[in-house]
């Protein structure tokens, strides 16, 4: 009989990883199935044949060959790659978010990133003429990162330093201040309006591979970062007296955190613009999958962003036919009734 009860709680462990690894498995098909869908759905659709020889077509093959390749391999698949490198950054960037903010609406946008990434832009644009991603993406990515280190500086002074409340306010302020100066720039200068309004919608069409490997470089290292940073994020969660107690290093962990949020949350939104929601309903499914170890909220959350940003994207392409909706505008659509649905009822888990 003590046998059988030393061992439940361990069988019930197995079959609890064993659910969240199926979890991952069928996050992956269905990733899968979307990278299928971003490759054939467009202006112009292709079936599964085409879409196969359009990606291994060498270039002087017969012209409907041609134009099948050029659709495919210089439109559709940077398209693609960006939504999975973009959706899996702002998904892992907004879990993290709420773990070291412990706030269950936190967003990528409360550390100024958008904002900053935004007033770059248009800044400079409007000084140096700037007219191409390739360009202005590197000023975007150093915008998002000196508001995320400001936001974190004036949250980790004075009285109340490091709390996720003054963290959240010193975010506000910078942010409500920075739109403002965006805002005065843009309306300043023509060519500045005309881009940033581009720009802002939250795309990811338009931008080759130049600016991608960069962007997937500065993902990269903001994941390893966050994969770092979980035993602490998992803790800290808990609350800083009991994450003190247990031997973490309060300052230093929620440090690095801010640190992957900003390359995660930086280099997606100087890609793509800003692309709200996202992060916040992508937490928010991934612990109603998983639960709430940080372990494997992450790569759900990595997951489930790539995921919803395919199939925005692809939303966007079809219901306006022969135009297009920007991904950013599809996610705003379902964001903000979500956003109203967990206000309306109350469901927020501890982050």
């Amino acid at each position: 009989m003590s046998t059988l009860v030393e061992r439940r709680p361990a069988s019930g462990v197995v079959a609890v990883r064993r659910r969240r690894v199926a979890g991952l498995a069928v996050l992956a098909v269905v990733l899968a199935v979307a990278v299928a869908a971003s490759l054939a759905v467009g202006a112009r659709a292709l079936g599964p044949g085409e879409v196969w020889r359009g990606l291994f077509a060498a270039p002087g093959s017969d012209q409907r060959l041609t134009e099948i390749r050029l659709i495919v391999q210089t439109v559709r698949v940077p398209r693609t790659v960006l939504a999975i490198v973009a959706g899996v950054a702002l998904g892992v960037a907004g879990v993290l978010v709420q773990g070291c903010t412990r706030n269950p609406i936190a967003d990528t946008g409360l550390l100024g990133v958008n904002s900053g990434a935004s007033v770059a832009v248009v800044t400079a644009i409007s000084l140096f003429g700037l007219a191409s991603p390739f360009q202005y993406v590197w000023f975007a990515f150093l915008g998002a990162a000196l508001a995320g280190v400001v936001v974190f500086g004036l949250a980790s002074i004075g009285r109340g330093a490091g709390n996720p409340l003054t963290l959240a306010l010193a975010g506000q302020g910078i942010t409500v201040f920075l739109a403002a100066m965006t805002t005065a720039v843009a309306l300043s200068n023509q060519a500045a309006l005309n881009a940033w309004r581009f720009w802002n919608a939250g795309s990811v069409a338009g931008v080759g591979f130049d600016v991608i490997w960069p962007v997937a470089a500065f993902v990269a290292a903001g994941l390893v970062l966050a994969a770092v940073t979980l035993p602490a994020v998992n803790l800290l969660t808990m609350g800083d007296d009991v994450a003190r107690g247990l031997g973490v290093n309060i300052a230093l962990s929620r440090t690095l955190g801010i640190v992957a949020i900003t390359l995660l949350a930086g280099a997606a939104t100087a890609a793509c613009g800003p692309i709200a929601f996202l992060g916040l309903m992508v937490a928010h499914l991934a612990r109603h999958l998983t639960g709430p170890d940080y372990r494997w909220l992450v790569p759900y959350a990595g997951l489930l962003g790539a995921v919803v940003l395919l199939a925005c994207d692809i939303v966007g392409r079809v219901v306006v036919r022969p135009g297009e909706l920007d991904a950013g505008i599809v996610v705003a659509v379902l964001g903000a009734p979500f956003f109203a649905i967990l206000v309306r009822r109350g469901r927020f888990r501890n982050a």
